[in-house]
C-alpha cells in the first residue's frame, strides 16, 4: 500500500491531492450522516454527498494511475476540468443536503433549474475527458504493458464512458426511480430500490468497471481473450440492468 501512494503521488501528484481532499469530504459526509437528523426522500440528507465524494475519490486515484502510463502526456488540463466539474458537483450536493433539498431533479426555482443543468453539463465535460483518455489508450503505444492489462483498461474507460452518459436517461426522466417516485425502501448506504426499477444500479455498476475489470485482470485472469470476455460479460451484466429497471422491475425480485 505504500509503495501504491508514493506511486500515485508522483504519477499524479494533482489528482493525487484531489483524490485526498475528496476522502476527508467523504470521512466529514459520514459523520455528519450519524450525528444530523435533516433527511432527503427518507434517508440522511448527507449519504448523498458521501457517496458522491467516495467515488469521486476512487475515480482520481483510479485515472490518476492509468495517465502513468501514457507516454509523452501531459495531464495538466485534464487534472483541471476533473477537478471543477466533480468538485462542483460535490459542493453542490453537500450544500443542497445541508439545506435538507433535493440536488439531483430539483427545478422548484430558477436558480436551482440553473445549478442543475449546470450538475449536468460538470458531469458531461468530465465524461468527455475520460473518453478522449479512452482514446489515448487505443492510439498511444504503451508497450511496458501487458497486453491484457492494457485491454482491461481500454474496456474499463469505454463502459465507464458509456454508463456515465447513462445518467442522462435519468435526467430526462427527472428520476432514478421507474413505476414509483424517487424515495421508496432500498438498500443500505446504496438506497437502490427494493421494489420498482432503479437506473442508478447500471449506473453504479458500470462506472465502476474503471475499477473491477483491471484488477481482475491484472491479479487474476492474466489473459487477454479472458479479460476481453470479462468486459463483454461485465457490459451485458451492466445493461440487463438498465433494461431491467427500465422495466420497472427490481433488481432484488420481490422483496
Amino acid at each position: 500500500m505504500i509503495y501504491f501512494i508514493e506511486t500515485l503521488k508522483e504519477r499524479n501528484e494533482t489528482l493525487f491531492n484531489f483524490g485526498l481532499v475528496c476522502l476527508v469530504f467523504t470521512i466529514l459526509f459520514f459523520i455528519l450522516s450519524k450525528t444530523t437528523s435533516t433527511e432527503v426522500l427518507g434517508i440522511n440528507a448527507y449519504i448523498k454527498p458521501f457517496k458522491f465524494a467516495f467515488s469521486t475519490f476512487i475515480y482520481s486515484w483510479t485515472v490518476a494511475w492509468f495517465l502513468g502510463y501514457l507516454p509523452s502526456f501531459n495531464p495538466t488540463i485534464f487534472n483541471w476540468i476533473i477537478i471543477i466539474t466533480l468538485g462542483f458537483e460535490i459542493v453542490y450536493i453537500a450544500l443542497q443536503a445541508s439545506k435538507g433539498e433535493l440536488s439531483h431533479y430539483n427545478i422548484s426555482t430558477p436558480t436551482k433549474s440553473f445549478l442543475f443543468s449546470m450538475m449536468a453539463l460538470m458531469a458531461t465535460i468530465a465524461t468527455l475527458a475520460t473518453a478522449y483518455i479512452a482514446v489515448l489508450f487505443f492510439s498511444s503505444t504503451v508497450s511496458e504493458l501487458p497486453n491484457y492489462y492494457l485491454w482491461s483498461i481500454r474496456l474499463g474507460l469505454i463502459i465507464f464512458v458509456i454508463f456515465s452518459f447513462e445518467g442522462f436517461v435519468m435526467g430526462s426522466k427527472m428520476a432514478h426511480t421507474i413505476g414509483s417516485e424517487d424515495g421508496s425502501k432500498g438498500l443500505a448506504i446504496l438506497n437502490w430500490s427494493f421494489t420498482y426499477g432503479d437506473l442508478r444500479i447500471a449506473h453504479f455498476i458500470g462506472m465502476h468497471a474503471l475499477q473491477i475489470i483491471p484488477i481482475a485482470s491484472f491479479y487474476l485472469l492474466k489473459n487477454t481473450k479472458l479479460t476481453i470476455g470479462l468486459g463483454i460479460l461485465y457490459f451485458g451484466l451492466a445493461l440487463f440492468t438498465l433494461i431491467q429497471a427500465l422495466q420497472g422491475k427490481s433488481f432484488f425480485g420481490k422483496i
